[in-house]
């Protein structure tokens, strides 16, 4: 059987990391900040907005919760973006997504200042990563580099394949693995040949959001699997885009769904609004 990669306990060493790094700054009188806005009463989104919170308050940092009603007009919600981006005491701002349908997401994630936002998603830190410069990595791809360097699993020259072509996941993780030496294919919906490409990947990403996509048939023998989705199923079970079951005897390594890629988000969130602290003090 492969090596199940237990991300639960490396994000878990890397909070633990951090906690060092958020008493030194508040050994200087720096109180690493994130203010998290909830727009409405979406129960999956508080719980996300809850769990970041627990983990803000477990390594010590401060977090601010703005919870808005439903009905929150967008020039509301801009205008305290704006005052966010102008507090020195507010490292990182993060708005949870999805928005109501009234406000554009769009115009909402432009509005925070490309040195506060942590989610990594403001089109100049999406540009300083194309390019390789310094910026805010988005928190799964980032995780997910994490994952495989401290499992010591080798990125260089490695065949990636990475299934889905989202802002969010796909294509960060690609350009990450790039940065790491692999050769990356992309795959996505319109992919013609996908079952082939997968059988030669060495580490397959996958990130499409469909119940038990990849199966067995599809890898080869010691692949490395990464599988990002959270999918629910009829009988209220959670699984991701990988066929766990049927892949971990044939993988060389892979992620659970849960305790897999999620714990790292978080993780690299946090990580994210501390380097802002960090900056702020240069």
């Amino acid at each position: 059987m492969g090596k199940i990669i237990n991300g639960k306990q490396i994000a878990d060493e890397i909070k633990e990391e951090l906690k060092e790094k958020v008493k030194k700054l508040q050994e200087k009188e720096i109180e690493p900040t994130l203010a998290v806005i909830l727009v409405g009463e979406d129960p999956a989104s508080q719980i996300y907005v809850s769990n970041k919170k627990k983990a803000c308050e477990y390594v010590g940092m401060r977090s601010l919760s703005y919870e808005l009603p439903e009905d929150t007009r967008e020039d509301t919600l801009l205008s305290l973006i704006k005052e966010l981006n102008n507090r020195e005491d507010v490292h990182g701002i993060l708005v949870q997504l999805p928005l109501p349908s009234h406000i554009e997401e769009e115009k909402i994630l432009m509005m925070i200042a490309p040195e506060k936002d942590v989610d990594g998603f403001h089109p100049m830190n999406v540009g300083a990563l194309s390019i390789g410069k310094k910026a805010f990595l988005p928190c799964t791809a980032a995780g997910i580099i994490e994952l495989l360097k401290r499992s010591n699993l080798s990125i260089e020259g490695k065949h990636c394949v990475v299934i889905g072509r989202s802002n969010i996941v796909g294509k960060p993780v690609s350009m990450l693995l790039l940065r790491e030496n692999g050769t990356v294919t992309m795959c996505h919906s319109r992919t013609t040949n996908l079952k082939e490409l997968c059988q030669q990947g060495d580490i397959i990403v996958a990130a499409l959001g469909k119940p038990n996509f990849v199966t067995a048939d599809m890898i080869k023998h010691g692949a490395v699997l990464i599988d990002v989705g959270i999918n629910r199923l009829e009988n209220g079970k959670v699984c991701g885009d990988i066929d766990f079951e049927g892949c971990k005897e044939k993988a060389g390594a892979i992620t659970p769904v849960p305790r897999g890629v999620g714990p790292m988000t978080i993780a690299m969130l946090l990580y994210n609004c501390i380097q802002g602290a960090e900056q702020g003090e240069e």
